[in-house]
């Protein structure tokens, strides 16, 4: 063998060998080394859910710290919520609770429909309830598709196919109860000790009251309140201390009180003044309160026809007690989503933006502090103040 022959030879040896051993250097990883997450989770928290929009059957929902400058710090971890999972989040069990669909064939076959119940500190899931009749709602995530009522012995499912009901789910047994016509209406709205009420089609609203075992106790439709064709209304109202601030295309508030058996429709209250005519909310998750009752509204310019789904510019504050806007927020880049964390002290604002990151303000201020990117999320639709 020639020379040069045996110097390439030996050259080959060096570069596959050379990785080897620099790699041999490195610690192995820890097998078996799970951390757990608070029963509780701390009040500057957020779930970010993830409707993963281009293959939605890999869902997810991200637990983070929305104060933490680093990544490593900021990412807590995440449990999945396939095809559009619809969640809620438990205080009397540390558990939080995911309507999920799947196929028996990954993108066909037979259909089932679950609700999961994820441990809150390991994020793993530990039971699941068959929600039977496989027709919940396959929407964009909504905060009020899945709720907790009855101070959460039960859990409420909205479904739509293309029928609207509600499958009522006994939390503490893992077991289905029933399901309930609503006829024409969407989607969930605690109402009372142990009842629910939707918007409906017409521009009413129907109400729900259930026994202890889930079944219909009693049911109430209002008079139509609001005109569909003219101004409706959104169906994300901000709820605070029980009553449910819903915003209408061309920016007024319409108060509903959710606290008793049956609704009560308050006055219809402006948002806007003549320095700000024009502008409208608008987004897929446009509306939030704090934990002291202040609401929030996404909020854009040059409102007309159609232009309920345009980002947001600013965060608008009212106190929906006086109708006092205290605030006008003016965001780094347009948003599609908002949220408020549960810190009575100094709450944050966090919001989906226009490149699918998440921003997060100072709520009282309106202080830009940090983005939340990087993070393993793609299309961060809807985001929650962690409970």
């Amino acid at each position: 063998m020639k020379s040069d022959q045996l110097t390439r030879y030996f050259l080959i040896l060096v570069f596959v060998l050379v990785p080897v051993t620099v790699s041999a250097e490195l610690k192995p990883d820890r097998m078996g080394d799970v951390k757990t997450l608070p029963e509780q989770y701390p009040s500057q928290w957020i779930l970010v859910h993830d409707v993963a929009f281009n293959h939605m059957f890999d869902g997810k929902t991200i637990v983070m710290d929305a104060t933490a400058d680093t990544i490593a710090d900021q990412f807590k971890g995440m449990f999945n919520s396939s095809l559009v999972g619809q969640l809620a989040q438990g205080t009397v069990r540390p558990e939080i609770y995911v309507a999920e669909t799947f196929y028996s064939r990954g993108t066909r076959g037979t259909r089932t429909d679950v609700l999961t119940i994820y441990d809150k500190s390991t994020l793993s899931p530990i039971d699941e309830v068959d929600l039977g009749n496989n027709s919940r709602a396959l929407t964009l995530p909504l905060k009020y598709a899945v709720q907790l009522i009855d101070d959460e012995k039960l859990l409420l499912v909205y479904n739509f196919s293309p029928a609207m009901s509600v499958s009522v789910v006994d939390i503490r047994q893992r077991e289905l109860l029933n399901v309930v016509a609503l006829p024409g209406c969407a989607p969930i709205y605690p109402t009372g000790q142990r009842g629910f009420s939707a918007l409906c089609g017409e521009g009413a609203i129907f109400t729900v009251q259930l026994d202890a075992d889930g079944q219909v106790k009693s049911t109430v439709r209002s008079e139509a309140f609001f005109d569909v064709d003219a101004d409706p209304l959104f169906a994300k109202p901000a709820i605070a201390n029980g009553i449910g601030y819903f915003p209408s295309y061309a920016g007024d508030i319409v108060p509903i009180d959710l606290r008793d058996d049956k609704p009560i429709v308050g006055e219809r209250w402006s948002m806007t003044d003549d320095e700000t005519a024009g502008w409208r909310p608008g987004g897929v998750a446009i509306a939030d309160a704090d934990a002291n009752g202040i609401i929030y509204m996404l909020m854009h310019p040059g409102g007309g026809d159609g232009s309920h789904s345009n980002p947001g510019l600013e965060v608008w504050a009212f106190d929906p007690v006086s109708k006092e806007r205290l605030a006008r927020h003016e965001l780094k880049l347009p948003a599609i989503s908002m949220a408020l964390t549960r810190d009575t002290e100094n709450p944050l604002l966090v919001v989906t933006n226009v490149e699918m990151q998440i921003d997060v303000y100072a709520a009282k201020s309106g202080e830009f502090l940090r983005t939340l990117a990087d993070f393993g999320g793609e299309t961060p639709l809807l985001l929650l103040g962690a409970k």
